[in-house]
């Protein structure tokens, strides 16, 4: 398969530059565009659990089975994830919103109080799951790669549980549930 991909825009010398610069307010705004999938990252046991909700959970490799997720070093999720040693990928569904806010801060619960309104489960790992979730993987840390303000949280699958329904997706600010038509 060719990579190549011909774009006169993009390729031609003497194309206009684009009209904003390559700062983190317009990249931010050009990454609100894309869609992703949302998962709720857990980790901890305990009291000392805690989470986020992110976009950023992709697969790295099937063979081996490794996950990708790419945290911000200075989330109160990091350092736990880094202190155990594991991670829990939830992919959540459309039924999942008010727990995808809860884990994303809003509301101002932290720590093990995001856990609130959601059945979990302890994975092969320690790391928390959720049992409903449309999908989760366990992860033990296989390697964390810290580049400016993010850790990229490269994962080894030990254990994957999969559930129902269709995943959340997350783009322009909102939620969008892929099974409503």
């Amino acid at each position: 398969m060719n990579a190549h991909i011909e774009n006169t825009l993009f390729n031609d010398r003497n194309a206009a530059v684009l009209d904003h610069p390559a700062d983190a307010d317009h990249l931010k705004a050009a990454l609100r565009t894309l869609g992703g999938g949302v998962s709720i990252i857990t980790a901890g046991e305990g009291e000392t659990r805690t989470g986020a909700t992110v976009t950023s959970a992709t697969a790295l490799s099937v063979e081996p089975a490794r996950m990708l997720v790419s945290l911000n070093r200075s989330s109160s999720t990091w350092p736990v994830v880094e202190r155990y040693g594991h991670l829990g990928i939830n992919i959540v569904g459309a039924d999942h919103e008010s727990l995808a806010n809860q884990f994303a801060g809003r509301g101002g619960l932290r720590g093990p109080d995001r856990y609130r309104g959601g059945e979990w489960t302890t994975a092969v790992s320690g790391a928390p799951l959720l049992v409903d979730a449309v999908a989760a993987i366990d992860c033990v840390v296989e390697e964390a790669i810290e580049r400016h303000s993010h850790v990229i949280v490269i994962g080894r699958v030990v254990a994957i549980r999969i559930g129902a329904g269709h995943s959340l997706l997350y783009q322009d600010g909102r939620y969008h549930d892929v099974t409503a038509r």
